[in-house]
């Protein structure tokens, strides 16, 4: 039989994927802990977890079995109009460490869908009020996700180009510094006198797909507050930030201000099965219970809490809250710190920055997000058998909780080669 590669090749597109340029796709076969395995029984560490969702390990044992015994007893059920113990089970679990104003949550598939409903929500909040705001406020360089709304928050045009013309009105605001934080506030409550702002959208702490780039929770705390003051709705989007990645169950649990609606998907599942969640505030939800039927939310996916799916995410929350994993997060915490201090001054590298087990360096040179530079970079570390993918100049590390120390000083190790064969 033709190896996976070559079978590929036949019918399959890829994301993120400019086939003319990359016509050929590495055959991965299986996966344990924190490796891949492919074809050729060549080991790569997973050294950002495929997306930052498989963060207690590939085919971990303690979901997997889980899984496969609630298969056993009801697979997929509609969500309207029925129930099941798998997601009453999740949610309250979940309640349990989400941020202390969460009241409801709402399944879906996706990060995508996950930010397109909570933009939803706070556009139809104001619409079933009767109050005209039809205005969105997000991050410059911000990322939502690929469906219509979360693409017009999103900041990044390498992604949205094509589509533009049809976004949603949407406006941004630079991510704050402690030199800008004091124009933006002003700008912003200018802006706000015009009542038009429904809401806001923001990746707390740490922007992903812009580089993880890193902001300070006391300047977003202000934004935050003042948006609250004015009665706009505030979404914390923790699609990647979310479930320990920042060394806080949430990133929000490190800002004063909570979110009126919180969006979570990847590490919800622990990257078994795709699933959801858009949480929001009893005061949000009220909005929507109403005796007019046109008043509710009707948004609906065919998978909505699907039963498999929502037992993956129950025993993900209980590795996530146990002190092994617990004690883990601490540990990939100290490496990096150990290994910035051996990389921060090197020649070729113009900062680091780290937040919770996020790690993240630029290199001192410019290049397209999915350039030439970057392309080199990739095949590098995969020829050291690590699997990284580069940001444009921006390297970073965001491993499974399991991953080992030694896996992670080989990680740390095709870095270090990466930086000594650049020119």
């Amino acid at each position: 039989m033709k190896k996976l590669s070559e079978r590929d090749k036949k019918y399959l597109w890829h994301p993120l994927t400019q086939h003319k340029r990359h016509p050929t796709m590495l055959g991965i076969h299986r996966a344990t802990g924190a490796i891949l395995i492919d074809e050729d029984e060549k080991e790569y560490i997973d050294g950002i977890a495929s997306w930052y969702t498989a963060m207690y390990g590939h085919c971990n044992p303690q979901i997997t079995q889980r899984v496969a015994q609630q298969m056993l007893q009801l697979d997929q059920v509609v969500f309207s109009g029925f129930t099941h113990e798998p997601a009453i089970a999740l949610s309250e679990a979940l309640m349990e460490i989400l941020p202390y104003n969460q009241a409801k949550l709402f399944f879906s598939d996706n990060g995508s869908t996950a930010t397109e409903i909570g933009i939803k929500m706070a556009l139809q909040y104001f619409y079933n009020k009767g109050e005209k705001r039809t205005v969105m406020l997000a991050f410059e360089e911000g990322f939502h996700g690929d469906t219509f709304g979360a693409m017009s928050v999103s900041g990044l045009s390498s992604y949205n180009g094509p589509f533009e013309q049809h976004f949603i009105a949407v406006e941004r605001i630079p991510v704050p510094t402690s030199e800008t934080i004091g124009k933006i506030l002003e700008t912003l409550e200018e802006r706000l006198k015009k009542e038009d702002v429904a809401g806001f959208i923001y990746e707390p702490l740490v922007q992903g797909a812009a580089g993880m780039k890193m902001h300070h929770s006391e300047h977003l705390c202000r934004i935050l507050r003042v948006l609250k003051l004015n009665g706009i709705i505030t979404i914390a989007d923790e699609v990647m930030t979310g479930f320990g990645k920042t060394g806080t169950n949430f990133a929000s649990d490190q800002i004063t201000v909570k979110p009126d609606i919180l969006c979570l998907s990847k590490a919800l599942t622990a990257g078994l099965l795709p699933m959801a969640i858009t949480s929001c505030t009893q005061k949000i939800y009220d909005a929507f219970y109403e005796d007019e039927i046109v008043k509710g939310f009707f948004h609906g996916h065919t998978y909505t809490a699907n039963p498999l799916a929502c037992t993956a995410a129950l025993a993900a929350l209980e590795l996530l809250r146990s002190s092994e994993i617990q004690s883990h997060i601490q540990r990939i915490i100290k490496n990096h710190q150990e290994f910035n201090k051996l990389v921060k001054d090197h020649p070729k590298v113009e900062s680091t920055r780290q937040l919770g087990i996020i790690y993240a360096l630029d290199l001192k040179t410019q290049t397209a997000r999915y350039g030439n530079l970057r392309d080199q970079l990739f095949a590098h570390f995969m020829e050291q058998g690590v699997f990284l993918r580069p940001l444009g100049n921006t390297i970073y590390v965001l491993p499974p909780y399991v991953v080992s120390d030694a896996q992670l000083q080989k990680v740390y190790a095709a870095i270090l080669s990466a930086l000594d064969i650049m020119p």
